[in-house]
């Protein structure tokens, strides 16, 4: 009796403690996504602080971004060589420390170099936060556990727009770097102290070949997606960057599908599980990147809100979201992904539908109203997606699986964003068309307008002359407003399709019941 009940009490303090290294991991998550959220709303401060151009100044964002992307596949290996825990601390440390090193930046080439380096860093951070999950996690537990970790995917981007609005409006720019590191030092002391050592497989080969043209493939692909719409899509420089993209990526497949220990095991996709999660999952984030970027839009081109503002009004958006992922992943490890995921993708297809409704005065109560039941709908799905895949790959797959879902995932986010911005850009000029058409600038309507608009400009005591052109300039304005939010809206109605595509997807993970055996006599 004592020896049994020695054996729960020792059960009981590792599951204490496996829950508590899962702060260490959440904590390092926030951070890392806090900063990008924050650097969404500094755009413009950054311009006039360095006297540079929103171009260049995009780098701060898209240089991130792009380095962060091209070391993911290589978390498996060094995950593998040197500990998950190490490379864990290691990443979160020199995130921390180029946070610093950004907030003393003196001009916008020293800002965007060590946005670079602080990539290159902090690019660890999640593929190996997840992998440590999956390792330390029983299989059971592991819906709720990464329901918890994804709490700080979501709870990041709700509280950076206010936060980095506030910050900017009241206090220096360079406390959206410092505010890091408060959070980065505890993450740091808290994974060296609670995180378990994992084990280190001796013998093991870089493959650098493969890591090498990872890098060339992820890097172009996410660079010519970022500035395909600024540079134009028939442009020079967008055609490189996607020839160079093509055929590295048939290099790598080719490369990794003979390499004995492949830097991205691409055989994984052979696990049909595991494939259908990874893509379920990367049109379910193209969905939701599509709401992400169309509604700042929105409310700060057509309502005219602040970024502070915008942030305020989505904020109940990604509180949802963030209470939902662990309820999620506790539903999940009870009743099983399929009916959950098919509910999620449901809400958020119907709700997305639904903001296809939009118009230039569209009370923002309907709006959050929409968008907080979206945000839950997202969270029913997204988390538990991500886990019938990780679930359907071996033990010792783990850290393969995760920086190849990963990546994947990250692709899709930003090849959604590149295509609802492409398709919003060609909705506005048909609209505008179309407006255009119908109100012929000989029209006794718009004539009308014009007159009327003249009539109170020329009030301002100015000649009769400025006061047309300028009600002409005004009543154009009306028009580019009015095909903006119509070619927003239109934009919604697709970025719905990929949540209902998915929903086939999802019966794949129905578990079949298996016969019972009989028992011979």
């Amino acid at each position: 009796m004592a020896d049994a009940s020695a054996v729960k009490q020792q059960e009981s303090e590792g599951s204490g403690k496996m829950w508590l290294s899962l702060i260490a991991i959440v904590m390092g998550t926030f951070v890392a996504v806090l900063n990008s959220s924050l650097m969404n709303v500094a755009m413009n401060k950054f311009v006039a602080v360095f006297g540079s151009d929103i171009n260049t100044m995009q780098w701060v964002i898209t240089g991130y971004t792009l380095a962060s992307a091209m070391v993911i596949p290589m978390s498996g290996f060094l995950g593998a060589k040197f500990g998950n825990k190490n490379i864990f601390i290691y990443s979160v440390a020199g995130f921390t420390l180029f946070s610093v090193v950004c907030g003393l930046a003196w001009s916008s080439s020293t800002m965007i170099l060590f946005r670079i380096i602080q990539g290159f860093a902090g690019g660890f951070i999640m593929p190996i936060g997840m992998s440590i999950i999956y390792t330390t996690f029983p299989r059971e537990k592991t819906g709720t556990a990464i329901g918890l970790w994804g709490v700080a995917a979501m709870c990041a981007p709700a509280l950076g727009p206010t936060f980095g609005g506030y910050l900017i409006q009241n206090y220096s720019w360079r406390l959206l770097f410092f505010i890091n590191v408060p959070i980065g030092i505890l993450a740091v002391i808290l994974g060296k102290v609670l995180l378990k050592e994992s084990p280190r497989r001796e013998g093991l080969k870089f493959d650098l070949t493969g890591a090498i043209l990872s890098m060339l493939f992820f890097g172009s692909l996410l660079l010519a997606l970022s500035k395909g719409q600024q540079q134009g899509w028939t442009s020079l420089f967008i055609i490189s960057l996607l020839f160079i993209a093509f055929f590295s990526l048939l290099l790598l497949i080719w490369v990794e599908l003979g390499v004995e220990q492949p830097v991205l095991d691409l055989k994984l996709f052979k696990n049909l599980k595991f494939a259908i999660s990874v893509i379920a999952g990367s049109l379910v984030m193209m969905g939701m990147m599509g709401g992400t970027f169309l509604t700042p839009l929105y409310l700060q081109n057509i309502q005219g809100l602040s970024a502070m503002q915008t942030g305020l009004v989505m904020m109940p958006q990604s509180i949802a979201m963030a209470l939902m992922m662990p309820i999620s992943g506790k539903l999940a490890d009870k009743f099983g992904i399929v009916p959950l995921c098919i509910t999620g993708l449901t809400i958020l297809g119907v709700t997305t539908l639904d903001l296809h409704h939009l118009t230039t005065d569209t009370p923002n109560h309907w709006l959050n109203t929409i968008l907080t039941i979206r945000g839950i709908g997202i969270g029913l799905c997204m988390m538990p997606l991500t886990t019938a895949g990780m679930r359907a790959v071996a033990p010792q797959q783990v850290g393969n699986a995760s920086p190849l879902s990963n990546v994947v995932r990250q692709v899709a986010g930003s090849l959604g964003i590149a295509i609802f911005t492409a398709l919003m850009s060609n909705r506005q000029i048909t609209h505008y068309q179309h407006i255009s058409d119908s109100v012929p600038v000989d029209s006794v309507s718009a004539n009308n307008t014009v007159s009327m608009l003249s009539g109170s400009i020329y009030s301002w005591s100015v000649d009769m002359a400025t006061a047309s052109g300028t009600a002409a300039t005004y009543l154009a304005g009306i028009m580019q407003k009015e095909s903006l939010v119509r070619s927003i809206a239109d934009t919604f109605y697709i970025s719905a399709i990929p949540a209902f595509i998915c929903i086939p997807f999802v019966l794949f993970f129905i578990q079949r019941k298996k016969a019972p055996t009989e028992v011979k006599k």
